[in-house]
């Protein structure tokens, strides 16, 4: 079995989740749209799972269809399954720092998979995850129900948010097809000319986080910027390549702390903690991002050069 089959299964397997969160959403019928909300769910689960043998015009129908449902306001979370806060409470005590080991499994083997195995990054935390999860129920004495409630209670909770990673993945490709990184590049030269390697990484830098914040990707933007930015006013005065991407790359994730955009680092908690301020996981990492940025900037100019 190859890498994209195994990919194949995980894809298969969110969809599943989706689904489930579909079935609920339908079945609450304290939510004004559930129809809406649960065709939501079902269309992009179905996508997800059976994506791959169904014509991209049928796909292209779909994501038409979400995108209405969205636009006449028929997504909404409605009412959510609670967790019994008792039983939690008694777990969490009777677990106390076991309570992190799921968590620590995950990154350990997504790691040992993709450094030391032909599956890659991507495979290695889908079997992780599954490792992870089957380790959680165990330790945790949870059934399946419970598991089947949690999942899609957590897919539920961050509604169309969801969606936002494969739209951002998809304009970072569009941008760099229709030559934004070309457009930015010459639009800079024309106030900022090349040769003044401090300004260069400073705007290299800078850009990332910017276009990162708009489009709440790093590895969207990251196309983009080296090309218009990273290339032209720092590789070609003299910048080492791979100093150059991997701090840029890192500038960009300084971007991902500092935006709504980036749904599944900063709505995600926001919704699982049931937190008041939408904003309140952005205003804390705030301050570290500027940080960061300060001090990927220096690294930049002092080892790239």
């Amino acid at each position: 079995m190859n890498v994209n089959n195994i990919l194949e299964i995980f894809y298969v397997l969110m969809g599943v989740i989706m689904i489930f969160a579909s079935v609920e959403s339908f079945r609450d019928k304290d939510n004004s749209a559930r129809i809406g909300t649960g065709l939501f769910w079902l269309i992009l689960g179905l996508i997800f799972a059976i994506g791959k043998y169904l014509p991209s015009f049928v796909i292209g129908l779909l994501i038409i269809v979400i995108g209405l449902l969205s636009l006449f306001k028929q997504i909404k979370v409605g009412k959510i399954k609670e967790v019994n806060k008792e039983l939690a409470e008694k777990s969490a005590k009777r677990l106390g720092a076991w309570l992190f080991f799921p968590s620590v499994i995950l990154a350990i083997l997504s790691i040992l998979i993709s450094e030391f195995t032909n599956l890659g990054g991507q495979v290695g935390i889908g079997i992780a995850s599954v490792v992870a999860l089957i380790i959680a129920m165990i330790i945790s004495k949870t059934d399946a129900k419970t598991t089947y409630h949690d999942s899609e209670r957590m897919v539920r909770s961050v509604g169309t948010a969801g969606v936002l990673p494969q739209l951002l993945a998809t304009l970072g490709v569009i941008f760099t097809a229709s030559g934004v990184g070309e457009v930015t590049s010459k639009a800079i030269s024309g106030v900022f000319p090349p040769g003044n390697h401090l300004l260069g990484v400073v705007l290299y830098c800078v850009a990332m986080v910017i276009f990162t914040m708009v489009m709440g990707n790093a590895f969207a933007a990251f196309a983009v910027i080296t090309a218009g930015i990273g290339v032209p006013f720092v590789v070609a005065q003299g910048g080492n390549p791979a100093v150059v991407a991997a701090i840029g790359m890192t500038c960009g994730y300084c971007g991902t702390l500092m935006t709504p955009m980036a749904a599944n680092f900063n709505s995600l908690p926001v919704a699982l903690m049931e937190m008041k301020d939408n904003l309140g996981v952005i205003k804390q990492q705030y301050p570290i991002a500027l940080i960061l940025l300060v001090i990927q900037i220096a690294l930049m100019y002092f080892l790239a050069f």
